[in-house]
This record gives structure tokens, sequence and C-alpha cells, in this order.
């Protein structure tokens, strides 16, 4: 009783922080639509940027965990995206691009899969 118990926290925990990590998404999609809107140079647009490069970091950080249960190829590919998302709000930054709608869209993907 107690291992089936223990069993199922463990999968509402798993369920719960995919749900965080949707509704962190979402709110960097709401952040980078205000930026879109302000334009690269405003106040919103640097707050959207550090929140992206602070979840992406986090993301990251967390997906090159040994112990992080998603298989290798779904990883992989994640990386690989949170590593174009960090170098687009950096051009972004940089005033290289203003490419907010790739970084929106992108960020809708992923949530929508969580």
């Amino acid at each position: 009783m107690y291992k089936f118990s223990y069993e199922e926290t463990l999968s509402e925990s798993g369920s719960r922080k995919r749900e965080n990590e949707r509704l962190a998404i979402e709110q960097s999609v709401s952040m980078l639509k205000s930026a879109e809107k302000a334009g690269a140079n405003s106040r919103e647009a640097i707050d959207a940027i550090c929140f992206l490069n602070r979840l992406w970091s986090f993301l990251l950080e967390d997906l090159v965990k040994p112990e992080n249960a998603l298989p290798d190829d779904i990883r992989a590919n994640l990386i690989s995206i949170g590593i174009w998302m960090l170098k687009e709000a950096e051009a972004i930054s940089s005033g290289r691009s203003k490419n907010f709608a790739g970084l929106i869209d992108v960020s809708n993907v992923i949530a929508e899969g969580l």
C-alpha cells in the first residue's frame, strides 16, 4: 500500500513539474508578445529576454542531468532548441535581430507538447 502511494506521488510530481514548466513557458510567451509590440529596445524586451534566459538556463540544466528521465533523443532535441532560444535572445539583446516571432512560435510548440 505504501509503495503504491509513493509511486502515485512520484507520478503526480512529474505531472506537476510539466505543468509548472508549461506555465513558465506560457509566461515567457506573454512577455515576448508584449516585448514584440513595445520594440526590441524597450523595457518589456529586456524583461522578456531576461526571463527567457533564466527559464532556458534552468531547463537546460535539468535536461543535461543524468537522472533526467526523458529519452535521449527528446533530451537532445530540447537541448538544441534551448541553445537556439538563448542564441536568438542574445541576437535580440545585441540588436542583431528582432525575431520575437520565432521565439514565440517555438515556445508555443514546446508548451503545447507539455
